[in-house]
């Protein structure tokens, strides 16, 4: 029996997600599988509704706004749901995928596990613990050439973003990189100020 899956592709930046992603949907459609693909309209970096990997293989894409609009389009003859870049949908995310993996439907997403501050991205962590099957890429660093990049850089005038810098960023090449742990870089122009509004809490010991 099909569906009732739900497959997640991770990583970084320049890991290869999309491409992942798009070589999956490829050997659906070879297998003859009525298949759908969702994009978040937030993403810019597409000009049209298709998704684009950065090796050029594209795919024709619904661009939607709310996660909900994706139940709203999925027909009961589609058997494969793709959806891409699931860290910037709306935290409904959850409900709408465990929801098509309910009526049968496998489901297949990529989604960058932590932001530009290293922190869960999202609802990432989320759909991590409801995929049936997790698959984490890792890039090369742009920095030292190794090939366990598993950090996304965010890049400003060629320089690291400072902590305090917007959470959501559209950007390519130029705004971000991938990096190792090593060499990530995290910049914290509030560092060494005085927290206010922090209290010591004392803990009793029975």
């Amino acid at each position: 029996m099909r569906g009732y899956t739900f497959e997640l592709i991770t990583g970084p930046m320049s890991c290869g997600k999309t491409e992942e992603l798009l070589r999956r949907i490829r050997r659906c459609v070879i297998a003859k599988q009525k298949i759908k693909v969702f994009s978040p309209k937030i993403d810019t970096r597409s000009n049209g509704d298709y998704i684009e990997s950065r090796n050029g293989l594209w795919t024709d894409a619904i661009k939607v706004e709310h996660s909900i609009q994706i139940v709203q389009n999925v027909k009961p003859e589609d058997e494969v749901i793709a959806i891409d870049e699931l860290q910037f949908f709306d935290s409904n995310i959850v409900r709408v995928i465990s929801t098509l993996m309910k009526e049968g439907k496998k489901v297949i997403g990529t989604g960058l596990e932590l932001d530009f501050k290293s922190e869960p991205f999202g609802a990432m962590p989320q759909l991590m613990c409801i995929a049936t099957k997790v698959d984490k890429l890792e890039a090369v660093c742009m920095k030292c050439g190794c090939e366990h990049a598993s950090r996304t850089q965010r890049l400003i005038n060629g320089e690291p973003a400072d902590k305090s810098s917007p959470l959501i960023m559209i950007g390519g090449d130029e705004t971000y990189e991938a990096r190792c742990v090593k060499c990530y870089e995290l910049p914290d122009k509030n560092a060494g100020k005085p927290r206010n509004n922090l209290k010591i809490l004392n803990f009793i010991h029975k």
